[in-house]
């Protein structure tokens, strides 16, 4: 980072004039420090949802909305979903580079050692009724490793960052899995050091005792490539979330907990959920026509779900990778996706794509059209959407936490524009 130029602020109630710095990033738009804006003119900045305000300086993973580029560390998206598997994706975001063959085969071992629970806290499950929704359970879990394992409560080395990163990554697949299985009242499935690391996350779903569980290749795959395409993504709330808890000096705990709860809502990790109860509601491609012109309609409250996105105007580059998996998936004759589903948001992709409303507004199919049928053919509920989006986005919550801790950074204090009262006088 480097100072270049400057811009100048004049106050036009007294005519001075100031000068704050312009900070130069490796690529991408620079910056304006208005660090010492309030000192300098009494004022406040004011930037409703912080879409123009960097809150931090980071060298994880870089976006480019306009040209649809996202890279972790350097590396382009489509490389590391394609040609590299979710555990790679981890350790990069953790060590700052690819593994070698010897690196990932240790990182892919001890991940799997350490994807068992403290066996006490199974009585945590015992605790919560049969139905309640798995990111509830979720939360609490994570948040609860910090009283089994709190030999890491003070985290200062980068041994101990990365003992209790693989810590975190190999455990929530394990809470998700025995979660959701509570949460139908089955029997809890545990770890397999037999299989992969992704693949012991469908293993822990869908098995049964002493049943054999037959997984696909291209299913282990088409989850893996989720993974990977969630595993960062810059500034986003549940990040800022975690990046905040943890400016407070926070155990890694509380703030990945907090960050699942960030990641529930339906704007940000439910979202691809969304998708999947628009097209049953659509439920026919005789109805798209009809959905297509409410979405159009601006005085019509219906959004079309998957399209567009905060950050990308032009594409999402992860939504290709994912089409292109779920392809795949339908050609497997014997794995069940709903071809009724396929078949609407098919016409729906189709007649937006060639819709001059669409078009004028770089509105195209994001990550969440695809996931979510790839997730229903892979037998995942759609309760479980937001908890497969947490297990995708531990390493790179944990990469941030990390990063904001080697940097030192200030406990985040926004400041805001107070709309309330003057101060009233009290009637006695």
């Amino acid at each position: 980072m480097g100072q270049k130029n400057s811009v100048t602020v004049t106050d036009n109630r007294n005519g001075k004039s100031y000068e704050f710095p312009i900070l130069d990033g490796t690529i991408g738009p620079s910056v304006v420090d208005i660090s010492s804006f309030y000192k300098n003119l009494g004022m406040f900045t004011f930037d409703n949802g912080l879409t123009s305000t960097a809150s931090c300086q980071s060298a994880i993973t870089y976006i480019d909305g306009e040209k649809g580029k996202l890279m972790y560390r350097g590396y382009d998206i489509s490389y590391l979903a394609t040609q590299k598997i979710f555990a790679d994706t981890a350790h990069l975001l953790l060590y700052k580079k690819l593994p070698t063959d010897e690196e990932r085969e240790a990182f892919r071992l001890e991940l799997k050692r350490r994807s068992f629970i403290h066996e006490g806290m199974i009585k945590l499950f015992d605790a919560f009724p049969d139905n309640a929704h798995p990111m509830a359970i979720l939360s609490a879990a994570v948040s609860t490793l910090s009283t089994f394992y709190f030999d890491h409560l003070d985290v200062d080395s980068p041994s101990e960052y990365m003992e209790m990163a693989k810590r975190i990554i190999a455990k929530i697949p394990t809470i998700a899995a025995f979660s959701y299985r509570y949460s139908r009242g089955l029997p809890i499935i545990y770890p397999n050091l037999d299989r992969g690391f992704v693949e012991n996350i469908l293993y822990m779903l869908r098995a049964f005792p002493y049943d054999h569980v037959n997984l696909k290749p291209i299913e282990v795959k088409a989850l893996d490539t989720i993974l990977t395409l969630h595993a960062d993504h810059e500034q986003n709330a549940s990040t800022t979330t975690v990046r905040t808890v943890a400016s407070t000096h926070a155990h890694p705990y509380a703030a990945v907990s907090a960050g699942i709860g960030a990641l529930w809502g339906r704007a940000h990790g439910g979202a691809n959920e969304s998708v999947i109860r628009q097209l049953e509601v659509i439920g026919d491609v005789k109805n798209v026509e009809k959905y297509i012109a409410k979405a159009k309609d601006k005085n019509d409250p219906f959004r079309l779900m998957g399209f567009g996105h905060r950050v990308y105007k032009n594409f999402d580059p992860r939504a290709a990778i994912l089409k292109n998996i779920r392809d795949q998936l339908m050609k497997e004759s014997d794995i069940k996706i709903d071809e009724n589903l396929v078949e609407v948001a098919n016409k729906i992709e189709e007649t937006a794509l060639k819709d001059e409303y669409f078009i004028k507004r770089n509105l195209y199919p994001n990550i969440d059209f695809y996931s979510g049928l790839i997730l229903r053919a892979l037998g995942i509920p759609k309760d479980m959407f937001a908890v497969i989006f947490v297990i995708g986005r531990a390493p790179g919550w944990i990469a941030q936490w990390i990063e904001l801790k080697e940097h030192n950074e200030r406990i985040t204090r926004p400041r805001q524009l107070y709309v309330g009262p003057e101060e009233r006088t009290p009637k006695y």
